[in-house]
């Protein structure tokens, strides 16, 4: 269980059958950190798991937007510590740096100097307007990995470039709301929590790793650009690759598809099911007592599955599942080999089985009398030299100023005083 407060700066270390010492993937790796709300927040969270050093760069009086976000705490420093950033801001330092100010800007460049990546997700030139854009940076550090993540990238070559970019825009863009929307009813936004962001924060990880393996390699830094819009094409690629192979209909018809993908209605809620092969179809049938199926003319290839999915089989699975939980029927479906699974509540999700044996839910202890802890995901990448994190912290906005600038730029407690006062800090 994590607990909010100072950050543990333990290096966790496993200790081979040969007794050598292996430390995270990424200890050693720094990062700075010019990020907001999700989309880059989603990286950088990963990266802090894998063992970087990450220092958010936050505005001194209100932190970055995520901190504002809805649901909210109260952290400890009195605060609101808003849903987005109690999800991807475990284990970060936070420095409170003013880049309004010309004295903030030198402070971020100096420190571009000391380490390994910087990421961005301001906005299409914000960065570049600020005097800490790539072309800066990789003036004072050649060897620089800069990694910029917007909605339609940093090349400024898109028409929507300027556009805003919250993750219904990307979804919307990439045809996935039109695809799955149901006939005669309007697109079901944000089905899956601003996948847009999680997407092209997970393409712009590979991105920066892949770039660090390669200044390693080679010596050289370069620039990572990473489009929410570009990254949700390729996560939902079977839109455009389905309508190519001809799959296609007019919007208020059902999508016809050569195979059962949905959900049937259980005793206590739902399950989905999906049958794509012959002998799933076959076994399909004899688990609900229909094995006249297999010999049905009507179900002879799968499009006749969609055709009569409606009229008979979802009737006759219904009925099969009427006396059993959602659980209960997934359960005896994967014991037969066919693909199925329960429509799992946030109560389900909790209690449920593989996550607590995968840690895939961290508890954050509320600093404001509430006895229910925020619950944020774990590490779902899983390594067998990786030990899971322990103790890692929420920053409160600016908790980290001070060593920050003391340890990559070397400052006294004097100069980092004046900074304060001219308000470059905070």
């Amino acid at each position: 269980m994590a607990v909010a407060g100072a950050r543990d700066t333990r290096k966790p270390r496993i200790v081979t059958d040969e007794g050598s010492t292996i430390r995270r993937p990424l200890d050693g790796v720094r990062v700075l950190a010019l990020e907001q709300l999700q989309s880059l927040p989603v990286a950088t969270q990963l990266m802090v798991h894998l063992g970087a050093d990450v220092i958010k760069i936050e505005p001194p009086e209100t932190g970055e937007p995520g901190r504002a976000t809805l649901p909210s705490i109260t952290d400890n420093s009195g605060r609101p510590a808003g849903a987005t950033f109690l999800r991807y801001g475990l284990g970060k330092r936070s420095a409170a740096i003013d880049l309004a100010t010309l004295q903030g800007r030198d402070l971020v460049r100096a420190m571009a100097a000391a380490v390994d990546v910087v990421c961005e997700n301001l906005g299409p030139g914000v960065a570049d307007d600020l005097g800490v854009g790539y072309a800066a940076l990789n003036d004072v550090n050649p060897r620089i990995i800069y990694a910029s993540l917007s909605g339609f990238g940093a090349a400024d070559d898109s028409p929507y470039a300027h556009w805003p970019d919250p993750a219904v825009v990307p979804e919307a863009m990439s045809g996935v709301y039109e695809y799955s929307r149901r006939p005669h009813q309007p697109p079901v936004l944000n089905p899956m929590g601003d996948s847009a962001d999680t997407t092209a924060g997970l393409f712009a990880l590979v991105g920066i790793l892949a770039a660090i393996r390669h200044r390693d390699r080679m010596g050289l830094g370069q620039r990572v650009d990473v489009s929410k819009f570009d990254s949700m094409i390729s996560m939902c690629d079977l839109v455009p690759n389905y309508w190519s192979l001809g799959v296609r209909r007019d919007p208020d018809e059902d999508l016809r598809l050569p195979l059962i993908n949905t959900a049937f209605k259980a005793s206590d809620g739902w399950f989905m099911m999906s049958v794509f092969r012959r002998h799933q179809f076959e076994r399909l049938a004899h688990l609900i007592d229909r094995p006249e199926w297999c010999s049905d003319s009507r179900f002879d290839d799968p499009w006749g599955w969609a055709d009569n999915l409606a009229g008979t089989i979802r009737p006759a699975v219904e009925a099969w599942a009427s006396s059993l939980s959602k659980h209960q029927a997934s359960s005896t479906l994967a014991q037969s080999g066919i693909a199925a699974a329960p429509g799992n509540s946030a109560v389900d999700l909790v209690d449920d089985a593989h996550v607590v044996a995968h840690r895939m839910l961290t508890a954050i202890p509320r600093s404001d009398g509430v006895p229910q802890p925020v619950l944020v995901a774990g590490n779902p990448i899983k390594m067998s030299r990786l030990d899971e994190d322990a103790g890692l912290g929420l920053p409160s906005v600016g908790q980290h100023t001070d060593e920050v600038l003391s340890e990559l730029l070397g400052l006294d407690h004097a100069s980092i005083g004046a900074l304060r006062r001219d308000g470059a800090i905070g």
